[in-house]
């Protein structure tokens, strides 16, 4: 399996289908964890599976005739 350990922020942004700023944003409000190696910024695939699950679904309209 070929699965990786961590996401840099580019590759998070990719995977969850998100720009930087939502990702930054979601990581200072505390709904996304990060964690430092140095400099870079790393997400665990179950930490970035977990926000997107998080957001809220899409619920079908309705019309009235």
């Amino acid at each position: 399996m070929n699965s990786p350990l961590a996401y840099s922020i580019a590759e998070a942004c990719s995977v969850a289908r998100a720009g930087r700023t939502a990702i930054y944003e979601a990581i200072r409000n505390g709904a996304l964890t990060a964690r430092k190696r140095g400099r870079k910024t790393l997400i665990l695939p179950d930490d970035l599976r977990r926000w997107v699950e998080g957001h809220p679904a899409v619920e079908p309209k309705t019309f009235s005739k």
